[in-house]
């Protein structure tokens, strides 16, 4: 076979960096010592990234979160609420101060750290982390899940509307599961969402997929002139009216309960939001949802596509390394780069399509299309 010239050295760079002389003295040199220990330390991490996410569980289970969120405490004071020796508590508290969950206040006290203090009020991220139970599960052998030699899965059988040709079909008690578990992880992506893209040139917004209506309820608090339509599977929208009841929202409100891979969207609004909706699906399925909205649309509407992309500058491992695995093992979409939303988007009938700053788009990227 035969390299560029490029190519020839980049292979003679990575034979270079990958021996252990060199290794050794890049440890050594004062010049390339802090990079060495970076990269080593960056290796080391992904090695124990399963190790540190069962610190987290640990710590999420037990509540330790919301618990020192009220001020801190001593490792025998929480020993007792933890169900574990003293001996066993201070293991797990310094293994929690090790990785920013938690910090240490004084000779034997711990606090809230860097990252755990994110924690207490958000109970989305709590949910989540407990839910990871059912991935790691699947990923327990990796090469398995790539070939697709696991058959069904933990998490496909959680997300049984994403493969199922009648979502409807789920019983109540595990639509309620999946649509809880995407309403308390949908605050951060509506938030950033909303101050991305205002409401206030439309008339009428239909979040399409929007579960128990978080977005919608975000919206509302926004703009109280907006009309509001809310259209997912009929057990979903059954829960969303009914609280929407309960807080005075039923006639602002409007639901509509439908299989969006077999039915038609209803008419009426000039602007609809799909959070984390085309993700979960494959090419075939998201091509069908974008048609699907853009016959649902006038000429000129508006839709938002939001949810986590590939290639996200800064975020490549959210995207691509863990929404990766995450929907493999979910057996139903992909993470697609904006270049590749925007080529579907232009098939499907939409045209200015623009990719839209947002806040944290290592969670929240949207893009905005007009019906064409």
């Amino acid at each position: 076979m035969q390299f560029s010239i490029l190519e020839r050295w980049r292979i003679w760079r990575d034979r270079k960096l990958a021996s252990p002389q060199f290794q050794r003295w890049a440890a050594d040199f004062p010049l390339t010592r802090w990079e060495a220990s970076r990269r080593a330390r960056g290796l080391f991490d992904i090695t124990a990234g399963f190790v540190y996410s069962q610190i987290l569980y640990a710590c999420v289970e037990l509540d330790l979160f919301n618990r020192l969120a009220n001020g801190s405490q001593t490792a025998a004071d929480l020993a007792t609420h933890m169900g574990m020796s003293p001996i066993a508590a201070e293991r797990l508290l310094r293994a929690a101060v090790a990785i920013d969950l938690l910090e240490r206040r004084g000779e034997n006290r711990y606090g809230l750290g860097r990252l755990g203090i994110a924690l207490p009020g958000n109970p989305g991220i709590a949910a989540m982390v407990k839910h990871h139970r059912m991935l790691y599960h699947d990923i327990d052998d990796p090469l398995a899940l790539f070939r697709g030699e696991l058959g069904e899965t933990e998490l496909s059988r959680y997300w049984s509307y994403a493969c199922s040709i009648d979502p409807a079909a789920d019983g109540d008690q595990r639509v309620a599961e999946y649509s809880t578990l995407m309403s308390a992880s949908s605050g951060f992506v509506a938030e950033d969402a909303l101050d991305a893209y205002p409401l206030s040139a439309h008339q009428c917004l239909m979040d399409v997929g929007g579960g128990e209506g978080r977005f919608l309820l975000q919206v509302a608090k926004r703009w109280p002139n907006l009309k509001l339509k809310l259209f997912d599977l009929p057990a979903v929208v059954e829960r969303a009216a009914a609280h929407f009841s309960t807080i005075g929202l039923a006639n602002r409100i409007q639901v509509h309960g439908g299989n969006l891979k077999a039915d038609a969207l209803p008419k009426g609004a000039d602007i609809i939001s799909l959070v984390r909706v085309i993700l979960d699906h494959n090419d075939d399925g998201a091509m069908h949802i974008l048609r699907a909205v853009r016959a649902a649309l006038p000429l000129g509407g508006t839709l938002l596509v939001i949810e986590p992309m590939s290639e996200t500058p800064g975020a490549e491992p959210v995207g691509d390394a863990y929404f990766g695995l995450y929907l493999l093992a979910m057996g139903s979409g992909r993470t697609r780069p904006p270049r590749e939303l925007k080529a579907m988007l232009t098939a499907a009938g939409f045209d200015q399509i623009r990719l839209v700053r947002t806040r944290r788009p290592l969670q929240t990227r949207l893009i905005a299309a007009r019906a064409a």
